[in-house]
């Protein structure tokens, strides 16, 4: 079901009535009808998945938990008997049987993601090592459709289940709470990636209806769609055209187009994230935040702290931590101190850890060596920052630099967006080698150009589009600026009359309609619903 479309919003419509209706204690009922019609509606098949990753992380999380309860009760009963030997040998043997339906439960669904997303990939390598030296092809006849936001709901799922193993979170004993939580529509496709407690006890705390929640969830939703209808649809025209004839453009304006996409995206994912944060919102629901303003950070590292945020905590926890603080890893780092000093053997695991975060995140996003390209860039500009960190402190001092000073905030952010626009094409053009050509197009081809569409993709197209388009990236500018002291609704409550909000919001929803029907059916849904 596309968000974009009148049968969704009778969808949400026909929820939220019934939301407030039914007795309070029904309302999660609601909620899990509505995410299973919603999900149904991608392809019945769709469901067989999502509820193998259900019922597998369901009985899994409670068989595991049952062990912990087993192994704690066998020690207390036999707590005379045992010494510290024997406890230790009971401990290892439950320890196992836990370990081991962590890890069956893991490979069934990351191999479910697997399958889908990268078999084509996998075997495309394959074959050209196999043609390399003279054999025959495999035959790739599979016809995948990878299910609709099984790349969201496979980390979220197995975050939950590693949170039980490590005894974070308690085993859910009732299932239809658990399928909740996989399937809650408004996050199954986009995200964002909750954790258990986080979600639960949104999802299933009784909820009122107010008209401040209406009134805000509602505002937030406009604000979303205007974004994603009126600026990344209109976008996505120029700069896939853009991309698609790179060689054709100047340096200067395939630079340009660069940047378009940097609004683009980030309208576009953004703007899904409002959309479904409000209307959670009208339900008295709080979803995780994604986005904190990203293109204001002041380095690569902060940047990915800010957008998608919930991705960001999800790799930091079930993989940088595990792999930093592993004991090899230490080991590691304790021997590289004392033979090359403090600095080295202290920077060496948490470079490991992101070398592994950076190469799975790159895969994450797409099964391509653009995307590994893009993961592995990223991970090389964070690692050579933490090496670099002590000499950058030496320079400022030597300089004299103020570091809150406007002048260097101001360029780091520069540098910052520059760097992550840069970084941001490579897999996006069709290819790590169309990738590295529009990088090629950008910093050799110093062509002055000859007319204003050569400079500016967007010049020819028609007066009123490149005045929406332009406007509507001012006005994400001061909703980010204002954003930095307090939400943007709060300031337009205190400092804008209600008539004029109501014009306000009305000139979003028209522009959203006229602009974005003109570029819906150009530019297809939302971007991150592709990964």
């Amino acid at each position: 079901m596309n968000l974009l479309s009148f049968p969704f919003f009778i969808f949400l419509l026909i929820l939220t009535i019934l939301y407030f209706l039914v007795p309070k204690r029904f309302q999660w009922w609601v909620l899990l009808a509505g995410s299973l019609y919603f999900y149904g509606c991608s392809g019945p098949r769709n469901l067989i998945f999502i509820g193998i990753t259900a019922l597998s992380t369901y009985l899994a999380a409670r068989r595991i938990e049952s062990l912990q309860l087993a192994q704690k009760a066998e020690l207390a009963a036999r707590k005379k008997e045992l010494d510290r030997a024997g406890k230790a040998a009971l401990k290892e043997r439950y320890a196992r049987r836990t370990r081991r339906l962590l890890i069956l439960t893991l490979v069934l669904n990351f191999g479910l993601l697997s399958y889908f997303k990268y078999l084509h990939f996998v075997v495309a390598q394959i074959n050209h090592l196999i043609t390399t030296f003279g054999g025959a092809a495999i035959q790739d006849t599979w016809q995948l459709i990878v299910p609709m936001g099984i790349s969201f709901y496979t980390f979220q799922t197995m975050g939950y289940l590693v949170d039980v193993y490590w005894k974070k979170v308690p085993a859910e004993k009732h299932f239809g709470k658990m399928l909740l939580f996989v399937c809650f529509f408004p996050q199954v496709t986009q995200g964002p990636i909750s954790d258990w407690s986080e979600l639960t006890g949104e999802l299933f705390t009784e909820h009122d209806f107010t008209y401040h929640n209406f009134s805000w969830g509602l505002q937030r939703m406009f604000w979303g769609y205007f974004k994603k209808m009126a600026l990344a649809n209109a976008l996505g025209v120029f700069v896939r055209h853009l991309f698609a004839h790179y060689s054709e453009y100047t340096g200067i304006a395939a630079l340009i187009g660069a940047f378009l996409y940097s609004i683009q995206i980030y309208a576009d994912f953004s703007g899904y994230m409002d959309i479904v944060c409000g209307f959670c919102e009208v339900l008295g629901i709080r979803l995780t935040e994604n986005f904190e303003r990203p293109y204001f950070s002041k380095s690569i590292a902060e940047y990915w702290r800010r957008w998608h945020s919930s991705l960001g905590r999800w790799f930091k926890t079930y993989i940088y931590y595990p792999i930093a603080m592993a004991k090899w890893n230490q080991k590691l780092g304790r021997y590289m101190r004392d033979h090359f000093g403090k600095a080295f053997g202290r920077a060496l695991p948490a470079s490991v850890a992101l070398v592994a975060v950076w190469l799975t995140t790159g895969l994450w996003h797409g099964a391509s060596w653009g995307y590994i390209a893009w993961g592995g860039v990223n991970g090389l500009f964070i690692i050579f920052s933490l090496w670099m960190e002590p000499i950058y402190e030496g320079w400022k001092q030597k300089l004299h630099i103020n570091e809150s000073a406007f002048w260097w905030r101001l360029f780091q952010v520069v540098r910052t967006f520059v760097l992550v626009t840069l970084i941001k094409v490579l897999p996006e053009v069709g290819g790590l080698r169309k990738g590295l050509g529009l990088w090629k197009q950008i910093f050799t081809n110093h062509t002055i150009p000859t007319n204003m569409h050569m400079l500016v993709p967007l010049y020819n197209r028609s007066y009123i589009d490149t005045v929406v388009i332009i406007l509507a990236t001012v006005l994400l500018l001061c909703c980010s600026l204002i954003q930095r002291r307090q939400p943007a609704r709060a300031w337009m409550q205190k400092h804008i009359p209600y008539p004029l909000r109501l014009v306000f919001f009305a000139m979003l929803i028209i522009l959203a309609v006229y602009i974005g029907g003109a570029y819906t059916g150009l530019t297809g849904g939302f971007m991150y619903a592709e990964f």
